[in-house]
């Protein structure tokens, strides 16, 4: 059995529409896991699945849609009980989906945005694990990932808040793991870099942003979905069966350079 095999398991992907999400339930589905496309609009998830179960799901798995806004704690339990439903058990969760409405100075922010960058990105993650760990518990199994950023672990003059809501994300996957390792229960982040997504377009997209960030990182590139996706499935699955309460960095070796 390949240390990367998901099947027969089950996974729940937050935000999992386009861009990392997507990437990570597509390539959760190639390795034989039944998962749940979920984000906010239903018929954006209905299409993902379609696409997930005829390209990617190849071994009897199966994808399904479950809309759900993270905002929303009775959504979030609704996506629980309905994921389980479905499979019988949720073994792997990806809190991923995030907000940044806001770039600028912190001095600038207005406090709705600020509320809204830290109930999106942090108490949704804390409400939504807490809703699936009592099976994993139960079970004595399960892993769970958090999408954070390099934002968490730097400074920043225009991603203040987005950064600070990262660092707790990484703290929260500390907390978790352990709290909840002695029921064999891993939890872990992964800290992308700079990434080619519609949430990072303004970004990549700024020519002379994309030379700077370009030349000061070591693969001198940015980076692609599937690349964190790859490191997504890693700490689902056997291959990170010793790997807990660690945060990942996935950039290209930005922070080291």
């Amino acid at each position: 059995m390949s240390l990367f095999d998901m099947d027969g398991m089950t996974a729940v992907i937050t935000g999992s529409t386009k861009g990392i999400g997507k990437a990570i339930a597509q390539r959760m589905a190639e390795q034989g896991a039944n998962v749940v496309v979920s984000s906010r609009k239903e018929d954006q998830c209905a299409a993902v699945a379609g696409e997930i179960n005829r390209d990617w799901a190849k071994k009897g798995n199966k994808a399904i849609p479950i809309a759900c806004h993270i905002g929303h704690k009775e959504q979030l339990q609704a996506l629980t009980d309905k994921a389980t439903a479905a499979f019988g058990k949720i073994d792997v969760l990806v809190c991923n989906a995030a907000v940044n409405p806001y770039f600028g100075p912190s001095k600038d922010i207005p406090d709705s945005a600020f509320d809204r960058i830290m109930e999106s990105n942090i108490r949704s993650n804390f409400w939504l694990c807490h809703m699936v760990l009592p099976q994993m518990v139960e079970r004595r199994s399960g892993s769970i990932v958090i999408i954070s950023s390099i934002g968490g672990l730097r400074g920043s003059t225009t991603l203040g808040a987005y950064g600070i809501s990262k660092a707790a994300d990484m703290q929260l996957a500390r907390n978790l793991a352990a709290e909840y390792g002695p029921y064999n229960i891993r939890a872990n982040a992964i800290a992308p870099g700079l990434v080619r997504t519609d949430f990072a377009r303004a970004l990549w997209e700024d020519e002379d942003n994309l030379k700077r960030r370009t030349a000061t990182t070591p693969l001198r590139r940015i980076g692609e979905p599937d690349e964190i996706a790859g490191a997504a499935v890693m700490l689902a699955t056997k291959a990170g069966s010793f790997i807990t309460g660690q945060t990942l960095v996935v950039d290209g070796g930005v922070c080291i350079a």
